[in-house]
């Protein structure tokens, strides 16, 4: 009698990617309940709209209420914390976003140069929407 392998899963791309998509669909959550939250605290109840205030819970910039009826924010606004949010915000989403569209087309395209095509396109697109979002978030 012949005892067969047992394959063991390794630590590849494909299985980090996998536990990526769904921690960073958490720390969505996390991220979005740390901006109500302080926004919130912040006086927002008061200052904004619904609308605002979700826009604000994933993009927070003080220069978004340069033409609006809402007072001057930027108090509380206007620090490296919240830079530091936009670019977590930006990252997840942007990586978490860009996995998913390369794992449905690699459902579609079945041959080995064109699923190389589209990763390399991908990964290009990636590297292209971070360093954009880097430079919207210092420059405003």
């Amino acid at each position: 009698m012949q005892t067969r392998k047992i394959p063991h899963p390794g630590w590849n791309l494909e299985y980090l990617m996998f536990l990526f998509t769904r921690l960073s669909g958490l720390a969505f959550f996390l991220l979005a309940i740390i901006g109500v939250m302080a926004a919130l605290l912040m006086g927002a109840r008061y200052q904004m709209d619904l609308g605002t205030l979700m826009r604000w819970t994933f993009f927070p910039n003080p220069n978004h209420v340069l033409d609006s009826d809402i007072p001057d924010v930027t108090f509380g606004w206007d620090n490296g914390f919240w830079q530091i949010m936009q670019f977590l915000i930006i990252f997840f989403g942007g990586t978490h976003g860009l996995n998913g569209l390369r794992v449905v087309l690699e459902d579609y395209v079945h041959r080995p140069f064109w699923q190389i095509v589209i990763k390399l396109l991908i990964f290009v697109l990636w590297i292209f929407m971070i360093l954009v979002a880097v430079f919207v978030v210092l420059g405003s």
